[in-house]
């Protein structure tokens, strides 16, 4: 079994899309309970951390949902997919866009933060695009 066969496969979808919802609830909670703290550390306004934490939960909600499926849908599945994109691309415009000014821990931790759910994203597309392959309608585990 090649490690493409592996990395996309049901089982690592599975563990992909409880560690994106772990991870964000992480984050999350981090976000809610020390904005006043992460602000002053990473140069962020406190109202975006706290914005970001409430927003994180709704998504820790779907993929946390989706992994504990069997079978999930593919639109759920691939709104994960664009949700991670998009929450990259947005800590890319903010760290690079100049709407904010992030201390250098702040760039380091949204460059960080890009780089995961990229890397979060990739996976999940490649489990979505195999078991899309293989299976009609609903995706099966």
């Amino acid at each position: 079994m090649s490690i493409t066969s592996r990395l996309s496969s049901p089982a690592m979808l599975r563990r992909v899309l409880t560690f994106d919802a772990l991870s964000g609830a992480a984050t999350g909670g981090l976000h809610l309970l020390l904005a006043p703290v992460l602000a002053e550390w990473l140069g962020l306004p406190e109202a975006l951390l706290q914005a970001s934490g409430v927003a994180i939960f709704a998504f820790v909600a779907l993929a946390g949902g989706l992994a504990l499926q069997a079978s999930p849908s593919r639109g759920p599945l691939m709104a994960i997919v664009l949700l991670n994109v998009a929450w990259g691309a947005g800590c890319l415009w903010l760290a690079f866009g100049g709407a904010v000014d992030p201390a250098p821990l702040g760039l380091a931790y949204l460059l960080v933060q890009a780089a995961a759910v990229f890397v979060l994203a990739e996976l999940e597309w490649m489990g979505a695009r195999r078991l899309a392959g293989t299976h009609r309608g609903p995706l099966t585990a």
